[in-house]
This record gives structure tokens, C-alpha cells and sequence, in this order.
């Protein structure tokens, strides 16, 4: 892959005029190709699944793919001195969202950054540690009232990324930007860091609903102003994660998740752009999670993904006019096997592709990739999904 081993100047220059802090980022080299004279990305393979189109071989990119198990983004990270300068620094989050792409082959690039990004903007300091993300709760009716939605004012480098990483992908890659859905930023807000039991948040939710409610609202009013920026800076599908949905209850989702999830999801819609709901450990919630207008549904590693087709409600036939054809679906590799030997890769990989739909279908992991894992396994991956699923005529059917 033919590489350029920094930006523009005038690139540079333009990131800088826009904020006083820029002069004191790192300077950054983004390894990438020429910008494409045309956006051939518009018909790529992952866009062509997330549309259940005809495809030549399953679309695959890897959730957390700009990560550490890379050597490259260790030396990012490096320059970069902490994780949150890293992705404040548009030219150093874009140098990371490019390094799996020339690394590992990929059909898609995810932008690099954190769910919790949007947060400080509505009034919730935020930092982060060796032992993850810490954060002001936010428990009291009044500490909620205080909240406000944020703007793209409040994080300008998250579409300048945007922009960077669209003029540096290689031709045919497209770009997926994110966010984190309400009940698990509400999670992050309420309980100060990272939990397993959900205590403080839970509390809220049953011993204070309205405040709960209110919470979710704002929340959700953010996470759509986010995406919107970043469709509007570039972002060619949208991937919603709800990371901590799997400790709620089907009663409990069907309150305070779902609707703000389907909120997002409609004022969305206009975009045109492929919209990806992430359900982790959700399983049990997936008849209600299926109701929801997504264009595509990634399931984790916790139940074969034909199975979690059935229970998301995918298999059914559209019937009538005018009637929705199912959603994609997206998965469901244990992230933990790439630890494994390769033929246990294989055998894997092929279950999954004998199981999943040859059309609307997108291979990734059922959760993020971690920093163990050998970048040689991560590259095997990527090859066996594409030489496993491809179609021995023309496009698979």
C-alpha cells in the first residue's frame, strides 16, 4: 500500500486556526492513501451488506480494530501522552483510525474515539486512567437539571477527524462513525466509572423514574446531535453502542432503553446513511431489540448468530407493499479466539459463514478485540473471511 507520511500543511494549518489549544497537540504523521478522485466507498461491499445487496465475499472490520494490540498505535499513542489528547487531536485519531486499515485489509474503517466523548459537553468532567474512564456522577434531580445538550461547539475535533479520515482513506473504504446509546452513557453518568451491578443507576431508575427519564432525554438529545455532525462531516454509517443494555431486564429496556434508542434511530433516518444498533449481551432482549428501525443488528459472541437472527425477528419474509425488507445483521466471532491457533480460527469462521445469510451479512467480533491478540491472527481473520464467503460466480445471492 503506497503511503503518505504526513498531512498537508494547509490541512495543518486549518486544524490549528480553528482552536487555540491545537498549537500545543502533537504533531502527527497519518499513514494513508491519496484521496480518492471518486467516492467509489459509496458502492464498497460493507455499505452493499449493510443494504442486504448482492456482495462478492462478506464485508469484515473488527469492533476496537484501531486498538492496542497494534505496535503502530502504541507508538500514537505514545506521541499522543494520554488516551483523551489522542482523541482530541484530530491528526492523531485519524492516524489511528488508518493504521488497520493498511494493516489488516478491512472493509471499513471505524472513526477513532470514545463513547464518552460527547459528556464533558453537557457539563460531565471526564477523565481517564490505567483502570478506565472516571467521571463526576450525576445522581441528584439537581445535578440532571444542570445538564445541558451538547454541541458540536463542545467537541470540534470529532468532525475535523472525520473530515481528515474521509480525504485519507483509501479509495473504496468507507467510514463508520458512533456513539454510545442513552442507558449506557446514562450508566457512565450516574455511576462514575465503569460497573458491574449498576447500583447508583438503577437506583435512579426505580426509586426516581421522571429524573432517570430526564436524563435519558438529554442524553438522547446529544447522542443525535453527535451522529448528525458527523454524517455531516463524512461519516458513511452509523454504529450505536449500547454496551451495558445486557443488565437490564425485557421490562426494564422496554423503558429506558428502547424508545430513546428508536428516537435516535428515526431522526437519523433522513440521513440516508446505514444505522447499526449493538445490543452487547442482550440476547435476551432481542425480540424487542429487533422491533427497532435499524438497518442492521450486531450480535455478540453469547448465541450462534443464526439463532439470534431467529430471535431478532429477521428470517420473516416482508409481505405487501411497502413492506420493510429484514435488517442485516452483523458478527459474532469471540474475540478471545483470535488468542487461539488458526485452524481453530478457521473452524470458527466457518461455522459462522455457513450459519449467517449470504446476503446482509457483515462478519466482525462479538466484542471488541483485545490488546493480546497477535496482529498476524487479526490478519488471518480477515483473509479467511473473505476467501471462505466468496461467491465461486459473480456476486453471492
Amino acid at each position: 500500500m503506497k503511503q503518505v507520511s504526513k498531512l498537508s500543511k494547509r490541512t495543518r494549518s486549518s486544524t490549528t486556526s480553528r482552536r487555540a489549544a491545537s498549537s500545543r497537540r502533537p504533531r502527527a504523521e497519518v499513514i494513508a492513501q491519496p484521496t480518492p478522485t471518486t467516492d467509489s466507498a459509496a458502492d464498497s461491499r460493507f455499505l452493499r451488506a449493510c443494504r442486504s445487496q448482492p456482495v462478492d465475499c462478506a464485508p469484515v472490520w473488527l469492533m476496537r480494530q484501531a486498538g492496542r494490540y497494534l505496535p503502530e498505535y502504541q507508538a500514537t499513542r505514545k506521541r499522543a501522552g494520554d488516551f483523551l489528547t489522542l482523541c482530541r487531536t484530530p491528526e492523531l485519531a485519524c492516524e489511528v483510525t488508518l493504521q488497520p486499515i493498511a494493516r489488516l485489509g478491512v472493509d471499513a474503517a471505524i472513526l477513532f474515539s470514545d463513547i464518552l466523548v460527547p459528556l464533558p459537553g453537557m457539563g460531565i468532567p471526564l477523565s481517564f486512567s490505567e483502570e478506565g474512564p472516571k467521571l463526576e456522577p450525576v445522581r441528584s434531580a439537581e445535578a440532571i437539571a444542570g445538564l445541558r445538550v451538547a454541541t458540536p461547539e463542545d467537541y470540534p475535533y470529532v468532525p475535523e477527524t472525520v473530515r481528515l479520515c474521509r480525504k485519507h482513506l483509501p479509495a473504496g473504504v468507507p467510514l463508520i462513525g458512533f456513539a454510545g446509546a442513552p442507558f449506557t452513557l446514562m450508566s457512565y453518568a450516574v455511576e462514575g466509572h465503569t460497573s458491574k451491578q449498576f447500583t447508583h443507576c438503577k437506583r435512579l431508575m426505580f426509586a426516581a423514574p421522571k429524573e432517570a427519564h430526564r436524563l435519558l432525554h438529554k442524553l438522547t438529545e446529544t447522542v443525535i446531535v453527535y451522529l448528525q455532525a458527523q454524517v455531516q462531516a463524512g461519516a458513511q454509517a452509523l454504529q450505536i453502542f449500547d454496551s451495558w443494555v445486557g443488565a437490564l431486564g425485557p421490562d426494564d429496556f422496554a423503558e429506558f432503553a428502547a424508545p430513546y434508542v428508536r428516537r435516535i434511530l428515526e431522526a437519523l433516518r433522513p440521513s440516508g446513511v446505514p444505522l447499526i444498533y449493538f445490543a452487547h449481551g442482550g440476547s435476551a432482549l432481542y425480540p424487542l431489540v429487533g422491533k427497532l428501525p435499524a438497518d442492521v443488528f450486531s450480535v455478540d459472541f453469547r448465541m450462534p448468530i443464526d439463532e439470534a437472527r431467529r430471535q431478532l425477528g429477521l428470517v420473516r419474509r416482508p409481505t405487501g407493499r411497502g413492506a420493510r425488507k429484514p435488517a442485516a445483521i452483523q458478527g459474532n466471532l469471540d474475540p478471545i479466539a483470535l488468542l487461539g491457533p488458526k485452524a481453530g480460527i478457521e473452524r470458527r469462521v466457518r461455522d459462522i459463514l455457513a450459519r449467517a445469510p449470504r446476503r446482509g451479512f457483515i462478519f466482525n467480533l462479538g466484542h471488541g478485540i483485545v490488546p493480546e491478540t497477535p496482529v498476524e491472527h487479526a490478519q488471518a481473520l480477515v483473509q479467511l473471511v473473505h476467501k471462505l464467503s466468496a461467491a465461486p460466480r459473480g456476486a453471492r445471492a
